[in-house]
């Protein structure tokens, strides 16, 4: 017998802690927390229940996709059976080719999703055959803020949160106390107890907001009002920081114009935050040197305004000095290891396949000449984005071109980690769609919903089973991660290998899939950091660390300070070049009709905020799981009292809730009275019931209480422009009592 303790990381949300997996003749016997590797906080694990499915699941032959399966039947029908790897790649690569040769390479789509997925493989195969429409969130998760700080400072950033050193932390629509229980929420939390002070923008009293010395509830939708009214407040009383707007800010009178456009009492109308609030927090935060202001998902999804109250966030950073200092926001360093663009190929991607791309019409950035544009100004520092996420195709238009052929047909998807059907917007159109396809393909390590509606289900090896490398989106030089414990069991596959087996099956050279293994290539993309992979499991990080105030080195070449990657050379508070892509100047607020009139506050009518995520799942993922449902059995609609009692709905009351325009299709959840803003009701994202056994394809009870029903990607004119953000907070919804 011989047993020893491998070094491994937790797949089971984004943050990949570090684990210690004692194996015993190649079979994992117990998993602990390795304190000697990133991330690792002793209250983070004992919080946490999702890091114990590393071992649970691991060896799981109930709900674990263990071996390769095969359609039989109508498509959804439920009925699958077990097939050698070589018959179902083959007979895949097969079918890819044929639709290919018959339609052009943009016939296929891609999704990608959870934390168990390796992201780029599957932008490689895309890029291999030459199409561009890899979907994905971006448009209302990440994307936005990168882009917006892309725009405004040349590259983007992220909180440099310091407890020992920040004087005060915004955190604006996110809150980590739920969404991830990390030891960046642990840090945060101790920094409230200790008398830090802490902002948080809300409009639910969340775990995060609770911890808060001041909390702001803007109306859903209307948080670039606020931003521009502690903008006001800071220029107006003289708050903001003369030196670096003068000599590094471009367009501060445009800016400075925008936000007097409304008084504070206007400001306060629309956003129903009082005006002693919106001052007390401009101070707050203007006069703590340094603050960091950290924005998250809740304002990636208020369609229209999502990319311009970014512009104003970044704006807020600028114009107090807190851009890339140590304890504000810093300006992030480009990747030392090879970079997500490279990772994906993404150059051999042919011009014919970006003019095809589903964004390309109107999409001002993200689209592929958004961002070969984008990238020639970023490029003047050395410096490139990542492409495939920042030109994902809008989901809505992958669906409406599966479903009506225009402007061309999507007739097959490969899907890895993602569960659409669930996750993304317009759920009658997702299955629409789904079911008009030739051939849908989904790599899983679970039985989702979406794979119930595969032609072939692959099964992904995931948590231990495969290395793992956190590079934050290929914007930032630092990474860190760890090495698989043990070979995928079963007849499990990493993502890599079953993308790379594939691409050769199709005729790809082997010389753009070099490594045989995921980490073979692993070890060639930290290589140009001069660290070895074996090395790199050690430690578990690698990155170069940040410097500060790098606009102020001097270029060499013309020994001037090199400033920003921007077309000033400065910060641009108001940005010509998102002017010539068909956006305004300075940020401007678009009212949501039917939210901001105040019709949603009457009768059985109501607001609509609808990303609520709750521990201890993460999205979609672990609803199959006995213990976590356990946990959390029901899933939750969040109201006022004030609200509740106006609806005449109890605490635990089975409710029904609709689109207004929309009465017919009616979401089932569970009411909990909480302390949020009246008027708004708050509804739980993602679920799904694996345990139903209903008779016939009913996608176990998918769309029984997934909020995504109410959801829609394709209302003209409440799609943000330039990144297509559509609205998943704010929409008009009728709410009632279940008889």
């Amino acid at each position: 017998m011989t047993t020893e303790t491998r070094k491994t990381n937790c797949h089971y949300c984004g943050y990949l802690c570090a684990f210690d997996a004692t194996v015993e003749d190649g079979r994992v016997i117990d998993f602990t927390p390795d304190a000697t590797r990133y991330p690792y906080d002793a209250s983070v694990s004992a919080r946490c229940p999702r890091w114990r499915l590393n071992l649970e699941k691991l060896y799981d032959e109930d709900t674990r996709v263990n071996y390769p399966l095969k359609r039989i039947g109508p498509r959804g029908g439920g009925g699958f059976i077990r097939v050698s790897w070589d018959e179902a790649l083959d007979d895949i690569a097969t079918r890819l080719r044929l639709l290919i040769d018959a339609h052009g390479p943009w016939t296929v789509a891609s999704a990608i999703g959870g934390p168990h997925a390796v992201y780029w493989p599957l932008h490689r195969f895309m890029s291999f055959i030459d199409s561009p429409n890899n979907m994905g969130i971006g448009p209302i998760c990440w994307n936005p803020r990168i882009w917006m700080d892309t725009m405004t400072y040349g590259w983007s950033v992220e909180c440099d949160f310091r407890p020992d050193l920040t004087e005060c932390l915004m955190l604006w629509g996110t809150n980590p106390a739920e969404s991830d229980n990390s030891l960046f929420w642990r840090n945060i939390a101790d920094y409230a107890r200790n008398g830090g002070k802490l902002i948080v923008v809300d409009t639910r009293l969340s775990m995060t907001a609770a911890k808060a010395t001041l909390w702001l509830a803007p109306f859903p939708g209307t948080d670039l009002v606020l931003a521009y009214a502690l903008a006001r407040v800071i220029i107006e009383e003289d708050l903001y920081d003369h030196d670096f707007v003068e000599e590094w800010c471009h367009g501060f009178d445009e800016f400075k114009a925008a936000a007097f456009e409304r008084t504070l009492d206007e400001a306060a109308a629309v956003t129903q935050v009082p005006v002693e609030q919106i001052r007390e927090a401009a101070r707050m935060y203007a006069t703590s040197k340094p603050a960091g202001l950290l924005s998250g998902r809740g304002v990636d999804q208020i369609g229209p305004n999502t990319a311009p109250l970014h512009r104003v966030i970044a704006a807020l950073r600028a114009i107090t000095g807190n851009v890339d200092v140590p304890g504000g926001n810093v300006l992030n360093e480009a990747p030392s290891f090879m970079s997500e663009l490279e990772l994906e190929d993404s150059a051999q991607l042919s011009a014919e396949a970006r003019a095809h791309g589903l964004n390309e019409p109107d999409c001002g950035l993200q689209s592929y000449a958004g961002w070969e544009l984008a990238d020639e100004r970023t490029g003047k520092l050395g410096r490139h984005l990542p492409m495939r996420y920042l030109t994902s195709a809008l989901p809505q238009r992958v669906w409406g071109a599966a479903v009506t052929g225009k402007p061309y047909r999507v007739s097959a998807l490969i899907v890895d980690g993602a569960n659409p059907l669930v996750t993304y917007a317009d759920t009658q159109l997702v299955m629409d769609a789904l079911s008009a396809m030739d051939l849908v393909v989904v790599l899983e390590f679970v039985m989702t919903p979406t794979a119930l509606m595969a032609d072939y289900v692959l099964p992904a090896a995931a948590a231990v089973e495969h290395p793992c490398f956190q590079a934050m989106g290929g914007v930032s030089d630092f990474c860190y991660g760890g090495p698989a414990a043990v070979e995928p069991q079963f007849e499990r596959r990493e993502d890599y290998v079953i993308l790379r087996d594939l691409a050769l099956r199709m005729g790809c050279d082997e010389a753009l899939w070099p490594a045989r293994d995921l980490t073979e290539e692993l070890a060639r993309t930290i290589e140009p950091t001069g660290m070895s992979w074996e090395d790199f499991t050690i430690t578990g990080i690698c990155g170069g660390g940040a410097h500060y105030l790098k606009h102020l080195e001097v270029d060499e070449a013309t020994g001037k300070p090199r400033g920003f990657a921007t077309e000033s050379g400065k910060v641009e508070l108001a940005i010509p070049f998102l002017q010539r892509r068909g956006a305004d100047l300075v940020a401007r607020f678009t009212p949501v009709p039917g939210v901001h009139e105040g019709v949603c506050r009457g009768g059985d009518c109501a607001t609509l905020i609808t990303g609520a995520r709750k521990q201890p799942y993460w999205a979609s993922s672990y609803f199959e799981v006995p213990s976590m449902r356990a946990r959390h059995p029901k899933p939750t609609v969040e109201l006022s009292p004030a609200t509740a009692e106006r609806l005449g709905l109890a605490e635990g009351d089975a409710c029904l809730i609709s689109r207004q325009d929309a009465p017919d299709v009616e979401v089932l959840q569970y009411v909990h009275i909480t302390n949020m803003l009246d008027d708004v009701v708050s509804a739980e994202y993602g679920w799904w019931y694996p345990e139903s056994v209903e008779d016939g394809p009913d996608f176990d009870k998918c769309l029984e209480s997934n909020i995504n029903w109410l959801t829609r990607g394709t209302v003209e004119g409440m799609r943000e422009p330039l990144i297509g953000t559509w609205i998943y907070n704010g929409i008009p919804c009728r709410i009632r009592k279940k008889e």
